[in-house]
């Protein structure tokens, strides 16, 4: 039942928490120790929070998903991992994650409450509203950007991040979300709406064309956010535009892996899995951090 207790958890999802360290990065404090152990204690924090979330779905869900191809052989689904012991494990999670998330910063565990809220809010009601389905999941990664803000204001308050960052951040969310709405749209086809209510509104052109307006906005905000003038005055360097091109291909990418290879029913996982996606992310990191730590 451990097995299945930790499958539940997701923890290959938390790749999505490392964002709570883009204020670590972007506020020139990724080697200062006591910054970098603050955003580490957020990213398990928040990681154990989106643990209970995911559990929590799974609980709300496991009719639906006995219906689905892969979501199926989920532990609660599955009946691998007791519903009682699923409940325990939300209450494990969330209630500890809560306490220590307002201990290291009251806003900081403000954000982890909120986030939590609007995934109860999700799971049992809203994941059924066409279009604030998809716009939950988005505020959630601002949240994660948000709060790792606030992990580190506590001990300096000029932390920021700029709004062209947290726009960027929203689009390119909104994007991945919709992308995996089309990917159970072609998975499940005639019945997609059995598995979630708010499906039976989606289309494929609908999917495809917000999925077009996103990738565009993203690029246009990541790219006016390397030339502001502020982000120019606060590293000191103009040279964040030329990670412009890295972006811009890791969106193409996405955009080959959903329409040409048929993935992207789970994000993290076509993230991952996929090599040239990979490094590029990689070489976006480190040019980056080049420019920021070495040259700004």
């Amino acid at each position: 039942m451990i097995g299945a207790f930790i499958q539940s958890c997701r923890p290959r999802e938390w790749t999505k928490n490392v964002l709570v360290f883009a204020a670590l990065v972007f506020s020139n404090h990724l080697f200062d120790q006591s910054y970098f152990l603050r955003s580490l204690a957020a990213f398990f924090l928040f990681s154990f929070t989106a643990s209970s979330i995911y559990l929590l779905n799974d609980l709300a869900d496991r009719e639906k998903d006995r219906a689905h191809p892969k979501k199926k052989n989920r532990p609660i689904a599955s009946g691998r991992l007791p519903v009682g012991a699923a409940r325990a494990g939300i209450a494990l999670l969330a209630i500890p994650s809560f306490l220590a998330g307002y201990y290291l910063s009251r806003e900081f565990g403000i954000a982890l409450a909120i986030y939590f809220a609007i995934n109860v809010a999700y799971s049992y009601k809203l994941k059924n509203s066409v279009i604030i389905d998809v716009l939950i999941i988005s505020l959630g990664f601002l949240i994660r950007a948000i709060a790792g803000v606030e992990a580190l204001r506590a001990i300096d308050p000029s932390v920021v991040l700029s709004p062209w960052l947290l726009v960027c951040t929203f689009f390119a969310s909104l994007f991945l979300a919709v992308g995996k709405r089309r990917a159970e749209l072609m998975l499940l086809e005639g019945g997609a709406a059995s598995h979630r209510a708010s499906l039976m509104k989606y289309s494929l052109p609908l999917t495809d064309l917000i999925m077009s307006v996103t990738v565009g906005a993203t690029v246009l905000s990541y790219a006016l956010y390397t030339i502001w003038p502020d982000t120019v005055t606060k590293f000191g360097t103009d040279r964040l535009i030329y990670t412009v091109p890295f972006v811009a291909y890791g969106l193409f990418r996405y955009c080959y892996l959903v329409f040409q290879m048929g993935k992207g029913g789970n994000p993290a996982e076509a993230l991952l899995a996929d090599r040239p996606m990979g490094v590029n992310i990689l070489l976006w990191l480190g040019a980056v951090l080049a420019i920021l730590y070495v040259h700004g």
